[in-house]
């Protein structure tokens, strides 16, 4: 009898529960959905990724509706203010226009108008090993080695950091011929943003030796000064064998086999006499 009570009870509570949430679902689906209008702004953004010097069309740009407590200050919301521009700096999709990414209104589209005043854009021809295998992008920054002989000997070649902290404006490929097949070929062109002096220095090291690109640390911005190397000093002194005094020149055949021979040796303008032993 006791166990029926129980179980009586047991099912009263579950019906008494399941009626209490179905009404209580009931009453919430009911409920009016509140809504909370965030207010939103107009912002014109680059409709894909753009480089440097690129010209703004109606195709280049869109307007989104962007969160007013979160709008970019002296956003742009008229595409007409940016239409027929060109840009100074590089930009990625969805990123919003700004008065100081792009080249004044009559200046045109192109590379000159990214040029700061006072300073030169110079071009260099580079291939994966120069261009740091790739990792030279617009915006980065490099130091530029060159090696190069001023007497055209080989012991007088030298490599040296000829510039520093200087940043790429571009990077790209670009089709030329071969003079010889007349066929199209892809080179790599890497352009540097200098003053006139370094561009001098630039332009003599790439037509009188060679030169190598070293990518930087953007937020290193120091100006290392280096003395430079030659072959000499990158492999060492070179090692001489002091001069015989009791040893001539030449051995005649009867001469033992412990005897030696001295040979002159000349090493660039070195010279020394090393001793050689005759089988």
């Amino acid at each position: 009898m006791a166990r029926m009570r129980i179980f009586i009870v047991l099912v009263l509570a579950i019906a008494a529960g399941s009626v209490f949430a179905f009404a209580t679902y009931n009453y919430v689906q009911k409920i009016p959905a509140q809504t909370v209008a965030i207010p939103t702004t107009k912002v014109v953004v680059a409709a894909s990724d753009l480089d440097v010097g690129a010209e703004l069309t109606k195709d280049t740009v869109r307007t989104i509706e962007w969160p007013t407590s979160a709008a970019p200050a002296n956003g742009i919301s008229d595409p007409e203010q940016v239409i027929g521009r060109g840009l100074v700096v590089p930009m990625i999709q969805n990123e919003p226009f700004l008065e100081l990414k792009m080249a004044p209104k009559d200046a045109g589209s192109g590379l000159p108008p990214a040029i700061p005043p006072g300073l030169r854009a110079i071009s260099v021809k580079v291939n994966e090993v120069i261009g740091v295998a790739g990792y030279v992008l617009p915006g980065t920054r490099v130091d530029v080695v060159a090696t190069v002989s001023p007497t055209q000997q080989s012991s007088d070649m030298t490599s040296k950091v000829i510039l520093t902290n200087v940043e790429v404006l571009t990077a790209g490929t670009k089709i030329e011929r071969e003079t010889d097949k007349d066929k199209p070929i892809a080179v790599t062109v890497v352009t540097l943003l200098v003053d006139p002096d370094q561009a001098e220095r630039l332009t003599l090291a790439s037509t009188e030796g060679k030169i190598q690109l070293a990518l930087r640390n953007p937020l290193d911005k120091a100006t290392p000064s280096t003395r430079g190397i030659k072959p000499a000093a990158l492999l060492g002194a070179v090692a001489t064998t002091p001069r015989a005094t009791a040893r001539p020149s030449s051995v005649s055949a009867a001469a033992g086999p412990s005897d030696f021979a001295t040979v002159e040796v000349i090493r660039g303008d070195k010279r020394a006499r090393e001793a050689v032993r005759q089988e």
